[in-house]
């Protein structure tokens, strides 16, 4: 049983507001829960949104029938909150009427729990991510030399809690595998409608070999035969639903800077490579430099997220071809770091980005990139 950053749900519980838990599926939102219920000393009642009889209580408006649903009990848990129409009316009426009791709704989709939940909860709720375990998680368990030993691994397998624990290459690989053929596009297939999962899946691979890469949404529309509003779409929704991230180009008072494309990388590596088919090792890999990339980044954003260092992320790039992997905006300074798998020769800091005053430059390598992420 993996420690996750948010163990401790006690201290979250705020009355008058719900509790409300996104992520990935298999991301371990379940499991959270259930491992917070097992010690708490509250008077719980935990219903699966799932089941019909709820769904049919909590979304029909009716007090009377809400109020029964959540009387005499000290905290109301719904996990998979999102399967329930019109949950967020729901979830109101209780914490209005009943504000003694606690809450706590978890959900796998941002996009769709968000729209039930964004006008009836204004106000009323405390929303966590929940992402694949993080490099900050995973050193309650092991040392930096442990997790610099391991670092091949994650790259490969990413850091989903499932891959984490499994014993075999083989078996992390399958569950991979599973999770991309069977959970990852799950919310988007059904919430929006689209038939077949084909071109969700190539749209992937597109993005897979093109991670650390400026993205052009004409050239994605011409090689899925697709228009450029469906691929923006399509990317809209699976950055909602946690599979990738996108990165904007930075650009402040240069004309020769780069703004109009962005990059996307996967939440987690293991996904990635799946996606490809490819779990070969890196010593047998031309791509592990993007990987590496991938990697830090991702977890860079979730260490932000989980300590409330609410940076704003780009990448920079000028026509001339000077760049900068990762650009970091907080309390009004300038963060730039490039990220290097191989750096046996020495990096200089781009002429045009000394530009911007108080502008600082660093190099992520192997060296030094736990502390950038822990």
């Amino acid at each position: 049983m993996l420690k996750r950053i948010y163990d401790n749900l006690d201290k979250l519980l705020k009355p008058h507001k719900a509790l409300i838990i996104y992520g990935p599926r298999r991301a371990g939102k379940t499991t959270l829960l259930n491992n917070f219920l097992n010690q708490t000393k509250l008077k719980f009642r935990l219903d699966s949104g799932d089941n019909i009889r709820v769904q049919n209580i909590l979304s029909s408006n009716d007090f009377s029938k809400i109020l029964n649903y959540a009387s005499e009990y000290d905290l109301i848990a719904i996990d998979g909150a999102q399967r329930i129409p019109n949950i967020g009316m729901g979830l109101k009426i209780i914490i209005d009427q009943c504000p003694k009791i606690f809450v706590i709704a978890t959900g796998s989709s941002s996009f769709d729990l968000s729209q039930q939940i964004g006008g009836p909860l204004t106000g009323r709720k405390n929303t966590l991510i929940l992402y694949p375990l993080s490099q900050k998680e995973l050193y309650f368990y092991r040392n930096k030399h442990e997790l610099k030993e391991e670092l091949e691994n994650f790259l490969i397998f990413g850091s989903y809690p499932e891959v984490i624990e499994a014993k075999t290459q083989k078996a992390k690989q399958n569950i991979l595998n599973e999770i991309v053929e069977s959970y990852l596009l799950k919310d988007i297939l059904v919430l929006d409608k689209i038939k077949s999962s084909k071109i969700l899946l190539d749209l992937l691979k597109l993005l897979a070999f093109q991670v650390g890469s400026q993205v052009s949404l004409n050239e994605l529309a011409n090689k899925l035969k697709i228009d450029i509003k469906t691929v923006d779409r399509y990317l809209d929704l699976l950055e909602k639903s946690f599979v990738i991230k996108r990165i904007s180009g930075f650009s402040r008072n240069l004309r020769k800077e780069v703004v109009s494309k962005a990059k996307y990388y996967f939440f987690d590596n293991g996904v990635r490579n799946a996606v490809i088919s490819q779990f070969n090792k890196t010593e047998n890999r031309n791509d592990v430099g993007a990987l590496f990339e991938n990697f830090i980044i991702t977890e860079r954003i979730k260490k932000c997220f989980y300590e409330d260092k609410f940076n704003v992320f780009y990448f920079w790039r000028t026509y001339d071809g000077q760049e900068i992997d990762l650009i970091e905006e907080r309390k009004g300074k300038l963060f730039g770091f490039e990220i290097k798998w191989n750096f046996s020769k020495k990096i200089l800091c781009p002429k045009d980005w000394k530009t911007y005053k108080n502008a600082e430059f660093k190099i992520i390598n192997q060296d030094n990139y736990l502390n950038f992420i822990l």
